[in-house]
């Protein structure tokens, strides 16, 4: 026997959030808006987001997207999944939660692990922190990252899109993690009820 799970929200509201998933990442031919960050960039940030918003389903899916995106491009070995988790822990530091002492030595920190993830990938690091900062409201990151994204980019074109390309990937990934983490507590709650969905 074959169980057929209904979505909790509703067939409708998962269809927009599949379309939302096309719009962020993989594009919706003649629909989406250009992108300028490549496919593996934007895996790459949805995974970072994953991380920081600790949902192992989405961790698992753009996982395995960027294994897939990486293994068909010419991209040379790299434990990325490590740099990710370093990533990450340097940026759940929050300004006002440290002195300036701290501060200074995280900046100098930070600076130094973002060259060396700009030499696997270039301006990986900075894309990341911009969008942890928008998924925090942490203006300071958020003034720091578009620093570095600013001053690697030239053309305002490029730079917008860029931005763009972060923002809405956030707000995608700031939706489906929520949705992610918190449908097995809901079909276990509905369950209860006698309510299989």
């Amino acid at each position: 026997m074959v169980t057929i799970r209904k979505p909790i929200q509703g067939q409708p509201f998962n269809d927009v959030l599949n379309e939302l998933h096309a719009h962020a990442i993989t594009g919706v031919p003649d629909e989406s808006d250009p992108f300028i960050l490549d496919e593996l960039e934007r895996e790459y940030i949805a995974y970072a987001l994953a991380i920081y918003y600790q949902c192992d389903h989405c961790q698992v899916h753009h996982g395995k997207a960027i294994d897939r995106l990486r293994s068909q491009g010419e991209t040379p070995p790299w434990e990325w999944r490590e740099e990710f988790i370093k990533t990450i822990l340097f940026l759940r530091t929050n300004r006002h939660d440290i002195s300036d002492a701290e501060w200074e030595g995280w900046l100098k920190a930070w600076r130094g692990y973002a060259v060396h993830v700009h030499y696997r990938h270039p301006g990986l690091a900075c894309y990341v922190a911009y969008a942890i900062g928008i998924a925090r409201h942490d203006q300071v990151l958020m003034d720091l990252a578009f620093g570095s994204i600013s001053g690697n980019n030239e053309d305002n074109d490029d730079l917008l899109g860029i931005i763009r390309d972060i923002d809405r990937l956030v707000v995608f990934m700031k939706a489906a993690t929520s949705k992610n983490r918190t449908d097995p507590i809901i079909r276990a709650q509905l369950r209860t009820r006698g309510i299989m969905v």
